[in-house]
């Protein structure tokens, strides 16, 4: 694994689509394509030979094509900036939607949010395989609409953020049988909810809108509430908060999506996590992101809301808490800790506004 150094930061603008991805492949030209080598080797290790994976990039560029064409110039403007196939960059897009035509054990992220004083904050960690811990970066994006601060991967538009409107995002996967690489990537959405939307309201109408055919949870804050909304093949439903908080983890909450999850890969890693989340908050609702990223921190014995790879299994199997990000729409800022929760008081965070 490539040894730690000081988390790569992009800071990209342009009026069009295109010019942004350009900017964005040539920020990243040294090393987008040991990423996409990264994740192809991962597709495998799956289960997803090449031909599969050339199948789901195809599907998803028609999607693109007739749903947002901008946005796939923007995945075509990074192929271009940074020297690789249009192909290459699309999977990198579609990586969960690839990633779910195999079939691995996972453990996965953890969400939670809060209502101090009228407004809302947000916690979560990102759990993810070890071997993609040189692969991600934070960002400041200022394209067309929605300027946002984020934390992404390498060649991928956007996955947690905040926007200058005062929107912010956390992601959590999700698991449906009817899963598959046909259409709007979920980090493709993440990033065109970013974008376009100024509320939670606004976000839930776009995503009811979204071509969907595979599944995740956008857990969205506002300055007037929060929800996490279940995306599948089966459809939208959107979870509120109960109390001032939601807890999201990576099993469906709504009964009709859960009736057809893979609880083969999440479970009962999920339900446990969850049932200690939701043990901690209702023992009250932390006043602070400091106080929102304690309940994510966790120790041998317990369920793991922060993650410890077992360095003795092989790639695929390997998960570990890679970082921890906080967000507070009222102040439009992202904080990102490179680490876990049990490292927030001596961790370095970069913290950026929108």
């Amino acid at each position: 694994m490539t040894e730690r150094t000081e988390r790569l930061h992009l800071e990209i603008s342009a009026s069009s689509h295109r010019e942004l991805g350009r900017r964005r492949g040539e920020a990243l030209s040294g090393t987008l394509s040991e990423a996409y080598a990264k994740y192809a080797e991962l597709f495998r290790v799956l289960g997803v030979d090449r031909e599969r994976e050339e199948e789901g990039v195809a599907a998803v560029v028609a999607t693109l094509s007739d749903w947002r064409p901008e946005v796939l110039a923007e995945l075509d403007g990074i192929a271009e900036g940074a020297g690789l196939q249009l192909a290459q960059v699309v999977a990198l897009n579609a990586r969960t939607e690839i990633i779910a035509l195999g079939a691995l054990a996972s453990s996965e992220c953890s969400t939670v949010t809060a209502e101090v004083d009228g407004r809302r904050l947000g916690a979560q960690t990102w759990d993810w395989h070890i071997e993609l811990a040189a692969y991600w970066h934070t960002q400041i994006v200022d394209g067309p609409g929605y300027r946002f601060a984020g934390l992404t991967e390498q060649g991928i538009l956007s996955k947690i953020g905040v926007n200058e409107a005062g929107l912010a995002l956390h992601f959590n996967i999700l698991g449906h049988r009817a899963d598959g690489p046909t259409g709007v990537p979920m980090h493709v959405l993440s990033n065109i909810v970013l974008t376009e939307c100024g509320s939670v309201d606004e976000a839930v109408a776009l995503i009811r809108s979204a071509p969907v055919s595979s599944s995740s949870a956008f857990t969205l804050l506002d300055s007037t509430r929060a929800v996490s909304v279940e995306m599948s093949p089966a459809g939208v439903f959107v979870i509120p908060e109960v109390d001032g908080s939601v807890q999201r983890t990576n099993h469906f909450q709504d009964e009709v999506p859960l009736a057809a999850q893979k609880s083969e890969i999440y479970e009962p890693d999920s339900s446990e996590r969850l049932a200690l989340l939701r043990s901690r908050v209702a023992t009250g609702v932390p006043g602070d992101s400091a106080g929102l990223v304690a309940l994510l921190a966790t120790g041998a014995g317990e369920a793991p809301l922060t993650c410890f790879a077992d360095r003795s299994k092989s790639y695929g199997e390997r998960w570990e808490t890679l970082a921890t990000a906080t967000t507070d729409p009222q102040e439009r800022t992202l904080g990102v800790l490179d680490g876990k929760p049990t490292e927030a008081a001596s961790g370095n965070w970069r913290v950026l506004t929108a």
